[in-house]
């Protein structure tokens, strides 16, 4: 029968030191006292038992008797028909018994369901064979072959009681206690052992009882108990039986271990962060689907968006496979950055969470169930986007403002420098030749003039700066009736001369300008003023 779930075998705990399990079963039996939990209070092993059904979950259990001759001394076989009632007792109608007695062979007492130690017990012999050996291969074998039926449960206990050593009679088919026989024993066990959880428990009934010891080279997952006196063997079966229930418990509990507790953003859309808070909600999720998770010390932030984010409880807890969602506050937002002008930021806030995850459950089935949870918390999902308008509705036009301001400084200095007012009056006269000179009246910034022999040109001044002092210099450009291309030009300083294109221009100071032929006549015909 195919097991659909597997947990990791409990070789650990199987093998683990007589004080070791001692220790487990007095924390077990003192648990086992206590009251059903008070609210707040962890939960006792029982109590995850009854929540997880281990009860309902089915065990084979394969008793081996030793009725050879030497358990009628001490009483020791009325001890055991005494102490296997209590023992039977524990156990449940869902799980399957096989009583087997063996002396010279194995004989089936009893195989079928648990739940009525009485008329189990009752299939024992009233007192041990006076004459029988003791033939432990051949009870084992009748153990195994019992568990390798096709209805056979998924976790297994052969509990073997003897007070002797492997002594079989003639003609048995493990005459020694090794070779080949014994060999295919325990690949009969290995082979079982890949489909069900299969343990053994030995329990020596003597201070020779070296016979135990064959259970565990047959069946891997052994433990030895090894009770001070006849008188214990009754709390050793009960430990057997509490070691079997923590091993279904550990198959139940397979499917959970390493899960632990996600968060995620609920709802990934756009939070508008413009007034500097706005709400969200974080999701909390258990992947486990028996065991409750604890998360404590839980602080939540954010990656990538400066957030405070405030709404979660410090602890929490949730059942198995539970969802719980909390409302967050969320304070901060995307930042306007170095250019503080008003647009609209977006950022990518990814959920951080920390805390310490654990379970009430861990203490109580320590150490035979290991539920690996993992400590922190796994944050899943995509990131929340914070949105907000940030800088301010007044840099850019400030900007552009003090841009224009900086525009009109830079042209008014070009202008003061490249076109400053024109003063006086400049002449033109051809180089060689007498005639009347014309007189090109300066004001404005730029001159246009057309004087009387032909051609045109302007007139616009530049301000320098020399040694004696600054000064406007007078840039004369002028093209001779029909020339054509770039028009030649020359620089005349106040009251002096140049020559271009066969002129020769005079500056006159305002103070030598005036006079007869100054102003309106004095300029030369077509000539305008900018």
């Amino acid at each position: 029968m195919k097991r659909s779930v597997r947990s990791p075998r409990a070789v650990t705990a199987l093998r683990r030191g007589a004080a070791v399990a001692t220790a487990a079963l007095l924390a077990v039996l003192t648990a086992t006292a206590v009251p059903a939990n008070a609210a707040g209070t962890a939960p006792t092993r029982d109590e995850i038992y009854r929540e997880l059904g281990v009860a309902d979950q089915p065990v084979d259990y394969v008793v081996l008797v030793d009725t050879s001759g030497s358990m009628a001394a001490k009483g020791r076989y009325n001890t055991v028909r005494s102490t296997l009632r209590v023992f039977l007792d524990g156990l449940t109608r869902a799980d399957h018994v096989a009583l087997i007695t063996f002396d010279n062979h194995p004989e089936e007492r009893y195989i079928g369901p648990a739940g009525d130690a009485a008329k189990i017990v009752s299939r024992l012999p009233k007192a041990p064979n006076p004459s029988g050996a003791t033939d432990i291969g051949t009870a084992l074998d009748q153990a195994l072959h019992e568990l390798e039926r096709t209805d056979a449960a998924d976790v297994a206990s052969v509990v073997l009681l003897t007070d002797g050593k492997h002594d079989p009679p003639r003609g048995s088919d493990y005459p020694k206690s090794s070779g080949a026989p014994w060999d295919k024993l325990r690949k009969r066990a290995k082979a079982l052992g890949e489909r069900t959880e299969l343990a053994g428990y030995a329990l020596p009934l003597g201070s020779g009882a070296t016979g135990v010891n064959l259970l565990g080279k047959v069946v891997e997952n052994t433990l030895v108990l090894r009770p001070d006196s006849i008188q214990d063997l009754s709390a050793y079966l009960r430990r057997a039986g509490d070691s079997t229930r923590a091993r279904s418990a550990a198959r139940l509990l397979a499917e959970d271990k390493g899960k632990g507790v996600t968060a995620s953003w609920t709802d990934t859309g756009v939070r508008d962060l413009t007034d500097g808070s706005a709400t969200a909600s974080v999701t909390f999720r258990s992947a486990t689907r028996h065991v409750p998770l604890t998360v404590s010390g839980v602080r939540v932030s954010a990656d990538g968006v400066p957030l405070d984010v405030t709404g979660v409880p410090k602890q929490l807890t949730l059942k198995p496979g539970e969802s719980r969602k909390y409302t967050v506050r969320l304070a901060g937002g995307p930042g306007a950055g170095a250019l503080p002008y008003r647009r609209t930021e977006d950022g990518r806030a990814a959920l951080r969470v920390s805390g310490q995850v654990s379970s009430s459950w861990q203490r109580a089935l320590a150490p035979d169930v290991d539920l690996k949870i993992p400590d922190g918390v796994a944050v899943t999902g995509d990131p929340l986007v914070a949105r907000a308008e940030v800088g301010s509705v007044y840099f850019l036009p400030a900007v552009f403002s003090a841009l224009v301001a900086a525009l009109v400084l830079g042209w008014l200095w070009w202008r003061s420098v490249n076109r400053p007012p024109l003063h006086g009056v400049l002449t033109a006269v051809p180089v060689f030749g007498v005639e009347i000179p014309d007189r090109i009246a300066l004001s404005g910034r730029r001159v246009g003039f057309r004087p009387r022999r032909g051609g045109q040109g302007t007139v616009h001044g530049r301000r320098r700066r020399t040694a004696e002092g600054p000064r406007v210099d007078l840039l004369i450009r002028y093209t001779p009736a029909g020339a054509s291309g770039r028009p030649d030009q020359v620089t005349c300083e106040p009251g002096g001369e140049a020559m271009v294109g066969g002129l020769s221009f005079t500056h006159l100071p305002l103070e030598s300008a005036a006079g007869p032929g100054s102003g309106a006549d004095a300029v030369a015909p077509g000539t305008g003023r900018s």
